[in-house]
């Protein structure tokens, strides 16, 4: 590669980028250092885990809840800004559709981590933006995406000595890999 070839991808990249997703991405980053490396983060998850232990340890828990609480309500209103200014042009009635269940499930299938949550949303966003763009061969290259993936997770777990499960995710993705080779698009 040259610098210029990698400078050209990097700026196709990076061309229409909003500055609140920038922001969203170091949000995460900092949110995993805060939480698992600040004596604040590991007393508010104590907090979120078990407010009687935490309570017996003499954090004030009631504290610790109202900064939750208000710390979660600016990222929904940062989410929901974000929503008005950059997906759309404005505000209109019925504009979420339903996306605060999904940004529940996309806490829920990346194991309460900031980390796990940001892949659920990029997988969840991925799907949308299919749906939205319509057409079989986006659906078919997702195939393509979910092997990858799986196998991904199936040498991570290799990796860590699971075994079970890495068969289980290199099966997976060997049945995605067969579809996505063996079809030409996907109906939807």
């Amino acid at each position: 590669f040259l610098v210029s070839d990698v400078a050209g991808v990097v700026g196709a990249v990076t061309e229409r980028i909003s500055w609140l997703t920038v922001f969203a991405l170091l949000l995460v980053a900092f949110t995993s250092w805060f939480l698992w490396h600040t004596a604040f983060g590991l007393r508010l998850r104590s907090v979120g885990e078990s407010p009687s232990a935490a309570e017996s340890l003499g954090v004030n828990v009631y504290l610790f809840k109202v900064v939750a609480v208000t710390v979660s309500g600016g990222l929904a209103g940062l989410g929901g800004a974000y929503l008005a200014m950059v997906a759309s042009s404005g505000y209109q009635n019925g504009q979420t559709l339903g996306l605060g269940y999904i940004g529940l499930a996309a806490m829920i299938f990346g194991n309460w981590r900031p980390s796990g949550l940001l892949v659920a949303a990029l997988l969840f966003g991925y799907t949308q933006s299919i749906n939205l763009r319509g057409g079989s061969d986006s659906l078919h290259s997702l195939l393509l995406a979910i092997a990858i993936i799986l196998v991904g997770l199936a040498a991570w777990n290799l990796r860590s000595k699971a075994l079970k499960q890495a068969a289980l995710f290199a099966a997976g993705g060997g049945l995605f890999l067969l579809w996505w080779a063996t079809t030409e698009s996907v109906s939807s």
